[in-house]
């Protein structure tokens, strides 16, 4: 008997065929449920936009272009400050995990911040018109998603300082990354439909 199998404890090791690890393969599989549901919506915007041709803006409405794209670039940001954490944990440097961790959770408050910011002077309602419930269907779909990440992330922070995860041990930290990236990726993708397009 191999001493790997003396000191693992409980249920067989499930037999992996895959050469992802079967924590990793979850999110991705998580991931693209998320993006079916994100496809879902992104499918009655183009029919409201292109099938009935729906105005987009509506006459009269303006969408704050530019504080989206400030948010974007916050968003955006982020991604680079989780992939520092994710690697500096990676090479045994505790306090890079921990400073961009910290970034990364203040940068995404900062999104939500704004964004719930935006929706107080945005001027129309999600009952306005169809223009108005697809705008903050999509728009509040991420931004549950972005709430749930900050959730994932607030337990990686307190955990990064109270000693957790080293270079054999940081898919606490490098999982919920994945989903993060998820999340900044699928707001340029909304934000360039919605806002730019």
């Amino acid at each position: 008997m191999s001493a790997h199998a003396e000191a693992h404890h409980g249920p067989p090791l499930a037999h992996q065929s895959s050469r992802i690890d079967a924590a990793t393969l979850g999110m991705l599989l998580f991931i693209a449920s998320e993006i079916m549901v994100f496809g879902s919506f992104f499918t009655a915007y183009f029919f409201i936009r292109v099938v009935a041709n729906y105005p987009w803006p509506p006459h009269g409405t303006e969408l704050p272009v530019f504080v989206a794209g400030v948010n974007t670039a916050i968003l955006v940001t982020s991604s680079f400050t989780m992939h520092w954490a994710t690697q500096s944990i990676k090479r045994g440097n505790r306090a890079g995990l921990q400073a961009g961790m910290v970034l990364t959770l203040a940068l995404g408050i900062c999104f939500l911040l704004t964004q719930a910011r935006e929706y107080s002077r945005i001027g129309f309602a999600p009952h306005d018109n169809a223009f108005g419930t697809v705008f903050y269907a999509l728009t509040g779909l991420h931004g549950a998603h972005v709430l749930v990440g900050l959730t994932l992330l607030s337990m990686v922070t307190i955990r990064s300082f109270r000693g957790h995860y080293s270079p054999d041990h940081h898919h606490g930290v490098e999982i919920p990354g994945i989903y993060w990236h998820f999340v900044d990726v699928m707001w340029v993708i909304v934000y360039t439909t919605i806002y730019i397009l």
